[in-house]
């Protein structure tokens, strides 16, 4: 049974930078792609960033260019710089996605089957 464990959320001020982590535990989890999601207040969970076993990344359009996606051994990080009060919500990290991605694979929820229980990021303008 895979488990993932967040960390490393908190308030920031526009403009500063974080770093998430996601420890996962388990087995059969490591050959399918990870990611990063995010709810904000009233709204749906979304994408943010994806990588395979092959450490190919995907991006959602808003943080392209600002966060980075990136995995050692069993440990999932998003790093998040310049950030946005828009960037205030729910950070959750996933496992057990598709096999493989490219850069234009779009982040769905449905492709991924397992859930850490999220940490709250809150940028302040």
């Amino acid at each position: 049974q895979v488990q993932l464990v967040e960390s490393g959320g908190g308030s920031v001020q526009a403009g500063g930078s974080l770093r998430l982590s996601c420890v996962i535990s388990g087995s059969g989890y490591s050959s399918r792609a990870m990611g990063w999601f995010r709810q904000a207040p009233g709204q749906e969970r979304e994408g943010v960033a994806a990588i395979d076993i092959d450490d190919i990344t995907t991006y959602t359009s808003a943080v392209k260019g600002r966060f980075t996606i990136s995995k050692e051994k069993n440990i999932l990080y998003l790093q998040m710089r310049n950030l946005k009060s828009e960037d205030t919500a729910v950070y959750y990290c996933a496992a057990v996605g598709p096999l493989f991605i490219t850069p234009s694979t779009r982040i769905e929820v449905a492709d991924f089957a397992v859930w850490g229980q999220g940490t709250s990021v809150t940028v302040s303008s």
